[in-house]
C-alpha cells in the first residue's frame, strides 16, 4: 500500500510531488467554470444563487428558504443525543479559551518629546463561514471557525452550508449536529446554500444574504478558487487544499498507532496525503502492513485507498535530524512526532502548521477537542502562513501623534527623504508646519 523509500534523493522528489499535487489540469478547467460562476451571482445575485444550487446540488429553492429557520434550528437539538451536545460544548469551551489567549491587544507607548506611538485592533464588522457539506458533515468546522470570530467581537457572523448533491427531485436537509454546533458558537443565520455561488453571495451580497467583510473556512476546489477570484473585495483566511499529516517517528512508535493515524487523514479526500518518515526499516513494514489490514471492510474504502494508493508514503532516515530536515521541504500542516523525546527535536523543526508531540497526541484530539484551530495551512504554505485565528477576523491600525518640536527635531530628515523620491510636496507638508509654528500659530494670524 505505502510506497517505502530509502534514497533522500527521491524522498525529496516525492514530497515535491505530493505538494503540488492540485496544481493540474483540473483546477485551469475549473478556473472557467468558477468565474462564470462568481460574475453571475455578482451581477444577477438570489436569481443566479437558486439557478446554481439547482444545477449542481439538484435542490430547488427560493429566496425564501434559503435561509434556515428558528423551527429547524430548535428541532437539530431534539435529533442529537445528549452525549454529542455534551462534547460539542466541551469543544466550544476549549477552542474559545485557546483563542482568547491569542486576543490581540491595543496599544499605545508615549516617547520622547511628546511622541505617541500605537497600534488600535478593531474586530470586522460581518464575517461569513464556509462549512462543506459534500462528502460528510463537519460541525468541529462551524467551531474552528465561528468561535475565533466571536471572540474577536465580530458583530455578523454568517454561515453557508450546502444541502448535498443527490438526485433530481431528492429530499435533503442539513446536518442536525452541523446546526447545533452553529447555535452553541453563537451563529444564528445560516444559509443552505455551497459552492461557489455561496462563495459570490458573501462578497457581493444579494437580496437575501448581505455580503461579509472576510470569509472563512474550507471547501473543495470550486469554493477555493472563488476564494481566490473574490479577494480583494474580501479578506478570505487562506487558499486551503486538501488535507495532509507528516508522521516523525522512531523505534519506539506503535505501528497500529501509526497507520490508524495515517488513514485518519486519507479517509478525508481522495487527494489528502499520509506520509510517514521513520529511523526505523521494520516500523515502516509493519505500518505498511497495517494499513492494508486497517483498510479492509473500511467505510470510506474506495476513497481512502485511492489516496493512500497516489499520495501515501514512507520514508527511511538515518537519523531524526534528517527526518526534520525532510519534513521541512514538506511544510506539513500536520506534524507529529511520534518519537521517544519530541521536545528535543522540536527546535529543529521550522515549518508546520500544527505540532502534536508524543505518542498519546494523535491529530485527531486537535481536529476536535484540544483548542488550537484545526484550519491550517496546506501544500506547504506553513513556509509563510499561520493556522486560523482571531486576527484573521480583525484589523489593526496605526496610531501616530508628534507635538510640534518632535516634528521640528526630524524635518531634514523628512525633506532629505521626500527629496530623494522626488516628492516635493510631501516635504512641503513638514516643512511648512515648522516655520509657520504649526497648526496653532496658523489659527492665531487668521
Amino acid at each position: 500500500m505505502l510506497r517505502i523509500i530509502h534514497q533522500l534523493s527521491d524522498a525529496r522528489a516525492e514530497l515535491r510531488r505530493i505538494c503540488d499535487r492540485t496544481h493540474d489540469a483540473q483546477v485551469t478547467d475549473a478556473e472557467s467554470t468558477v468565474r462564470e460562476i462568481v460574475e453571475a451571482v455578482r451581477t444577477n445575485g438570489d436569481q443566479a444563487l437558486l439557478h446554481y444550487t439547482e444545477k449542481f446540488d439538484h435542490q430547488r429553492l427560493t429566496a425564501q428558504s434559503l435561509r434556515v429557520d428558528g423551527a429547524q434550528l430548535d428541532a437539530a437539538y431534539q435529533q442529537i443525543s445528549q452525549g454529542l451536545l455534551k462534547a460539542i460544548r466541551k469543544a466550544c469551551k476549549n477552542i474559545e479559551r485557546f483563542h482568547r489567549q491569542r486576543l490581540p491587544k491595543s496599544w499605545v507607548s508615549f516617547e520622547a518629546d511628546g511622541v505617541v506611538l500605537g497600534k488600535r485592533y478593531s474586530p470586522m464588522a460581518s464575517a461569513g463561514i464556509y462549512v462543506p457539506g459534500g462528502r460528510a458533515s463537519y460541525p468541529s468546522t462551524v467551531m474552528m471557525n465561528a468561535i475565533p470570530a466571536q471572540v474577536a467581537g465580530v458583530g455578523r457572523i454568517v454561515m453557508v452550508t450546502p444541502l448535498g448533491s443527490g438526485r433530481s427531485g431528492a429530499t435533503h436537509q442539513l446536518s442536525p449536529a452541523v446546526l447545533v454546533a452553529a447555535q452553541e458558537a453563537g451563529i444564528q443565520e445560516i444559509y443552505q446554500v455551497g459552492g461557489a455561488q455561496a462563495i459570490a453571495a458573501l462578497a457581493y451580497g444579494t437580496a437575501t444574504i448581505p455580503k461579509v467583510d472576510v470569509i472563512t473556512g474550507p471547501g473543495n476546489i470550486y469554493v477555493t478558487l472563488a476564494k481566490k477570484q473574490v479577494y480583494g473585495t474580501v479578506g478570505i483566511d487562506s487558499l486551503a487544499g486538501p488535507s495532509e499529516v507528516l508522521i516523525i517517528a522512531d523505534h519506539t512508535a506503535n505501528p497500529v498507532h501509526i497507520a490508524a493515524d495515517l488513514l485518519a487523514q486519507a479517509e478525508h479526500d481522495p487527494l489528502a496525503a499520509a506520509i510517514l518518515i521513520t529511523t526505523d526499516d521494520a516500523l515502516a513494514r509493519a505500518v505498511d502492513i497495517e494499513v492494508a489490514r486497517q483498510l479492509e471492510n473500511h467505510p470510506r474504502q474506495t476513497l481512502t485507498e485511492k489516496a493512500i494508493a497516489n499520495y501515501g508514503l514512507a520514508v527511511v532516515v538515518p537519523d531524526l535530524e534528517t527526518a526534520a530536515q525532510l519534513s521541512d521541504i514538506f511544510a506539513p500542516e500536520h506534524l507529529e512526532l511520534e518519537i521517544e523525546d519530541p521536545w528535543d527535536l522540536l527546535p529543529q523543526i521550522h515549518q508546520a502548521g500544527a505540532i502534536f508531540l508524543g505518542h498519546d497526541t494523535p491529530e485527531a484530539v486537535g481536529d476536535y477537542l484540544a483548542g488550537p484551530n484545526h484550519t491550517l495551512p496546506t501544500s506547504g504554505a506553513a513556509r509563510y502562513a499561520s493556522p486560523l485565528s482571531t486576527e484573521t477576523f480583525m484589523k489593526h491600525t496605526s496610531l501616530v501623534q508628534y507635538t510640534r518640536s518632535a516634528l521640528a527635531s526630524v524635518a531634514t530628515d523628512i525633506d532629505l527623504l521626500t527629496e530623494a523620491e522626488g516628492l516635493p510636496s510631501h516635504g512641503d507638508s513638514v516643512r511648512l508646519r515648522v516655520e509657520d509654528g504649526g497648526a496653532e500659530g496658523k489659527a492665531h494670524r487668521s
